[in-house]
This record gives C-alpha cells, sequence and structure tokens, in this order.
C-alpha cells in the first residue's frame, strides 16, 4: 500500500490489525532504514513503537496514526537508539513521552545524525534528535487505558541498548531489532553470545504474533530461523579465528546457503567481527571500528554499495 507523504510523495507501507487495537507498520522489503513501527490504541491516547527514519516517511507513519482515530500519541516507546528507529521522533514530540533504555540516551546524543553520512543521497528530510524523556535499565511497565505494555531490556543483542515491548495479554512482541524477519541479523553494534541470550529469552514469553524491527509480521519460528544463523556466525568464528582468518576471509570461505533467502547477507562480515572480538576477550557491545568493517561489507558485497531504499 502506499501512504502519501510530504508533496505528493508516496511512502510503502501496511499498516496490519493483529490483535484488538493493536497494529504493525512494516515497510517493505525490510533492507536497510525500512524499519516497522507497532502502534498500540486504549483510551485516548496511543503507545507507539518507533518512529522511521526519514522526515517522509515518519509523517505518512503519523498520517496513518492519526486515521485510527484513536486519539494522539502519548507514549513513543524507541526499541534502541539506532537512526532508522529514532530520527522520526520529532513527528510525534509534541504528545508524546519519549521512553528508552538508558544506554539509548547516552548513543542517541554522541552518534547524532551519523547515519545519514552513510547514505547522503537518501532523502533524510528535516529529522533531527530527539532524546528520550523517561528512561529506564531493566524492566518498565506502560499501562494504555486497560491495557499492559511491559517494557524489558534484552540487549546488547543487536545493540546495547535493545528493548522490546510485550502486550502479555495480546501475546505480542514487538522486537526491534532483536529479531529480523526476511533479513540477516546485524550483531555489529551488538553481541552474539547476547543475541543468543535474548532469543532464548524472548522464546520463553511464547508469544503469538512477533513485528520485528524489519520484514514482514511473523510467529514464533522466527525464534528458530534466528538462533540457527547465530549458531552458524558462532561456529564459523571459533573455527576460523584461531586459524587467523580474517572475518571477510572467513565469510567468503563458509557455506551460507541455508540463508541465502535473507536481505542483506553482507551483514555476515560485521557479525564475523562481533563474534571475533567477544572471541578476543572484548565485552559485549564494546565499539569495534565500524566504519572499516562496513567497507569490508561493501567488497564482500561484490564492491557494490550498501542498498537504503529509506
Amino acid at each position: 500500500m502506499s501512504v502519501p507523504g510530504p508533496a505528493g510523495a508516496a511512502v510503502a507501507a501496511d499498516l496490519t490489525e493483529i490483535a484488538d487495537g493493536v497494529f504493525a507498520h512494516t515497510q517493505p522489503n525490510g533492507g536497510w532504514c525500512l524499519s516497522n513501527a507497532g502502534v498500540v490504541t486504549g483510551g485516548d491516547g496511543v503507545l507507539l513503537v518507533d518512529t522511521a527514519a526519514t522526515e517522509r516517511r515518519a509523517r505518512a507513519l503519523a498520517d496513518r496514526v492519526a486515521g485510527l482515530g484513536a486519539g494522539p500519541v502519548r507514549t513513543l516507546v524507541n526499541t534502541h537508539s539506532h537512526g532508522d528507529h529514532t530520527f522520526g521522533n520529532g513527528i510525534f514530540a509534541g504528545s508524546a513521552t519519549v521512553i528508552a533504555h538508558e544506554r539509548a540516551r547516552h548513543e542517541m546524543a554522541e552518534t547524532g545524525l551519523a547515519l545519514t553520512g552513510l547514505w547522503p543521497d537518501v532523502e533524510w528530510g528535516d529529522v533531527r534528535v530527539v532524546l528520550p524523556d523517561i528512561t529506564f535499565a531493566e524492566e518498565l511497565t506502560v499501562h494504555v487505558g486497560e491495557r499492559r505494555a511491559e517494557l524489558i531490556h534484552v540487549g546488547p543483542a543487536h545493540s546495547t541498548n535493545d528493548v522490546v515491548v510485550w502486550l502479555p495479554d495480546e501475546r505480542v512482541l514487538f522486537a526491534g531489532d532483536v529479531l529480523m524477519s526476511t533479513c540477516t541479523p546485524f550483531l555489529l553494534f551488538g553481541s552474539v553470545s547476547g543475541a543468543l541470550a535474548a532469543v532464548a529469552r524472548l522464546r520463553e514469553f511464547r508469544p503469538r504474533t512477533v513485528v520485528c524491527g524489519h520484514g514482514p509480521v511473523t510467529g514464533p519460528e522466527i525464534f528458530d530461523l534466528t538462533e540457527s544463523y547465530l549458531r552458524r556466525v558462532a561456529q564459523v568464528a571459533a573455527g576460523a579465528y584461531p586459524q587467523g582468518l580474517s572475518p571477510l576471509q572467513a565469510a567468503r570461505e563458509s557455506d551460507w546457503s541455508e540463508f541465502a533467502h535473507l536481505l542483506d547477507p553482507e551483514r555476515v562480515v560485521g557479525n564475523l567481527h562481533r563474534a571475533y572480538a567477544e572471541l578476543a576477550g572484548a565485552p559485549p557491545g564494546a565499539p569495534l571500528a565500524a566504519t572499516g568493517v562496513l567497507a569490508e561489507m561493501v567488497e564482500y558485497n561484490g564492491g557494490r554499495p550498501l542498498t537504503c531504499l529509506a
């Protein structure tokens, strides 16, 4: 579905009701910067999960939320600090209290709009960093009318500050980028071992419906696929690291055919860099030289730039 945006621009997005008054806003195809959002209605207002990467896409999301007639966005949860999930915060800041993990606020302030420099040709629009008003360390419960939403820190996984939004009565999980449907996981800024622990923890929730940070709405089958991929990364790293192979060499010399259907396979290079760092004793989420790793990902991708369609 094409959603009207500013100046007549169209944004491909779908708003799907996945439980009574609970919606997934998905942006195909789910690749780089095409992130999902969640909408939870109740009483006279809305809880929104994430806000898209560009002004155009955030305004389209705002139009769709307004069209529900459920009231203003009163609470905005950022699942983590990355700009493709937070740059649209400013569109909702007038009515919404922004909540995120305590590390997310620090990283958002430190990183700023750096993501825009990675893809300078993207029409970012008037995006700005709007920091969380409320932060927490482990868990926080938000009430949306009579509905209960549990905010739970499960990182480091995709990032240091991953938060999921769990609706226990509806058994709906908004997983952020801890889980990605039809997309390759990306752990450069997080942890391989932490991601495996997060998947195991989320599996115990036994959700009926999972809204990933990218890709189509799915069910609990996403746990098996994600875990298989993460275990393969860990296995390859454990074999290649002692041999002195670089992450790029290990990626090229290993068999990833089981995961050939996943978008953005070049992320394996970043994932192996993270796995190597952990084997070398680095703590989960410790900063790595991202610019060099991204260059290797481009090299693995046959020299083709990473494609961002935001």
